[in-house]
């Protein structure tokens, strides 16, 4: 990893600003105002039934997201958002030929993680979690079918996919993607005040799932008329 937040003495996963960065919003995330920015966190609830993911799997894969995009400062992170449940549903519906490529990555994560601090990933310190991720990245963590730089680029893109993605889908719970950079949520129109420069608009927390335009369009989609 290129970049980490400390608070102290903690070391951090992939920094917020850097994964944004990455994704292309963090000019977006700049200029949002600081009330969208820091949303008050929510407590993280339960684990949703799984669908896909073993338990072992998805304690794994949380714990990757969760050091991707972790709660911090700026609001909630991607334990808030459900980011491990968009995956876990994902993988089997639209990424499903992904599910095997999976089950063998979180597989090499838990087994690197115990060869090098003698625990799964899950179970580990924030610290040591990491440096298995950064070991990742590097693409020198062992045991990985085709590398790990490869697995850690999929869980990324699908943890940005499950932060700032519809909520309909599964992630971006209570929308708080969105409200990190300062996206109002799907709107049909935009009054003539809120098309003028550096007016934030207030939030309307609706997804594509809100409207019925998009629910007849998902229902054709799907062969229904």
């Amino acid at each position: 990893m290129q970049a980490f937040e400390r608070d102290g003495d903690a070391s951090r996963a992939l920094s917020r600003r850097d994964l944004l960065k990455r994704a292309g919003l963090v000019g977006v995330a700049a200029a949002a105002p600081v009330g969208v920015l820091a949303p008050e966190a929510t407590p993280v609830r339960e684990r949703d039934a799984l669908e896909t993911f073993t338990a072992a799997e998805a304690e794994a894969v949380e714990a990757l997201v969760d050091r991707l995009i972790p709660s911090d400062a700026n609001g909630p992170g991607a334990a808030e958002a459900r980011v491990a449940r968009y995956i876990d549903r994902a993988l089997g519906g639209e990424l499903s030929s992904l599910r095997s490529t999976y089950a063998a990555g979180l597989a090499a994560v838990d087994a690197y993680a115990e060869e090098r601090f003698g625990a799964p990933l899950a179970d580990l310190p924030s610290a040591q979690q990491d440096a298995v991720l950064t070991a990742m990245e590097a693409n020198v963590a062992s045991g990985f079918p085709g590398g790990s730089r490869s697995f850690f680029e999929l869980v990324r893109e699908h943890c940005l996919q499950g932060m700032f993605g519809d909520p309909v889908h599964g992630g971006n719970e209570d929308f708080v993607g969105w409200d990190l950079i300062g996206f109002p949520g799907v709107k049909l129109a935009f009054t003539a005040a809120e098309q003028q420069l550096d007016v934030v608009v207030a939030p309307a927390h609706k997804s594509t799932a809100d409207y019925p335009l998009f629910k007849r369009a998902r229902k054709r989609g799907n062969g229904e008329h």
